[in-house]
């Protein structure tokens, strides 16, 4: 196993240490002198590096997506950890495990998917559930959707991350729609397993997690409806309006023209799902901020996705008169 960790590092440390080339770009200073910037990973999360000197020498043969030894030395910068880069190579390929570097979901994917496939074989509407049935029985789709990300950083940013967010979603539907008789759960079932299914071509997760060019020019908003649409044109006799309202939910899950969302929901269920994804993955964001916070500390690390820090209750209240304690 590696060490140290992009967690593990702390201000004016001197590090040698192995990390994933996840961006690269030489930028220029204010007086016009280039220098080199780097964005480094592990499994643990990302930094970024900067060399100033002779980086063209030690760096000309290093892309994306590269394995590298460096030595340099972590300083702040606006509050967040930076190497400030001395030397650069390439790793060895017996120098490096995969499972440093790619995080991964703790659950059984297996498990997990045959969960899935449970969800929408639950799909009343036959319509919905040989659509939703299709897609997760495509070869060409169902591996991928097994090792997906949810996303590059925001929530679920792990291998498996995308089907754990997704379960997560289905079991929400489902208790929302028992709770809230006037809405349709076979709807909310479909837009839960469809609605970020763009993110498998939009995210690229072999090495690192990153976007294709097609992710960075088109978004899995706009490339989830041309797979789905595609979908539902194959099924003869889908009905028109059926496919508006599919379309509908897609496009509009973000919410927000602000967050990405061509349309606002007009529908119920568009303006639901769009609350309980939400909801879901900014519960992820603060579990993970929580997660990586230091063994006895009162607060989380600061969670860029929500641009704070949390409470650790437990923590908070350890010690507190009886009855204060919280419950799990």
């Amino acid at each position: 196993m590696k060490s140290p960790f992009v967690v593990e590092l702390v201000s004016e440390q001197t590090v040698t240490a192995f990390f994933i080339v996840c961006e690269k770009e030489v930028r220029n200073t204010r007086d016009g002198k280039p220098y080199l910037r780097m964005e480094l990973g592990d499994r643990t999360g990302t930094l970024e590096a900067r060399m100033w000197d002779q980086f063209e020498t030690h760096t000309k043969d290093i892309g994306r997506d590269d394995f590298v030894k460096v030595q340099g030395r972590v300083e702040l910068y606006r509050g967040k950890p930076q190497i400030s880069l001395q030397q650069v190579r390439i790793a060895k390929p017996e120098e490096v495990d995969l499972a440093d570097f790619l995080p991964h979901t703790k659950e059984n994917v297996e498990q997990m998917y045959a969960d899935l496939l449970g969800f929408a074989n639950s799909i009343e509407n036959p319509w919905l559930r040989k659509l939703v049935a299709g897609i997760l029985n495509d070869p060409k789709i169902a591996p991928r959707y097994k090792k997906a990300p949810a996303a590059k950083v925001m929530h679920h940013a792990f291998l498996g991350g995308l089907l754990e967010h997704v379960i997560g979603l289905c079991g929400l539907a489902a208790k929302v729609a028992a709770h809230y008789p006037e809405l349709n759960r076979d709807l909310l079932t479909t837009v839960a397993i469809l609605h970020d299914v763009g993110k498998l071509d939009e995210l690229c997760y072999e090495k690192s997690i990153g976007y294709t060019t097609e992710g960075q020019l088109l978004g899995h908003i706009v490339m989830e409806v041309e797979t789905v649409g595609a979908a539902m044109n194959a099924i003869e006799g889908f009905p028109a309006n059926l496919k508006a309202v599919v379309q509908h939910l897609l496009i509009s899950h973000h919410g927000q023209y602000d967050f990405g969302s061509p349309k606002l929901p007009m529908i119920r269920e568009a303006l639901v799902f769009h609350y309980l994804d939400d909801l879901d993955s900014k519960l992820a964001a603060v579990r993970t901020a929580l997660a990586a916070a230091i063994p006895g500390d009162e607060w989380s690390t600061y969670s860029a996705a929500l641009g704070r820090k949390f409470l650790n209750l437990d923590e908070y209240l350890k010690g507190a008169a009886p009855g204060t304690e919280i419950p799990r």
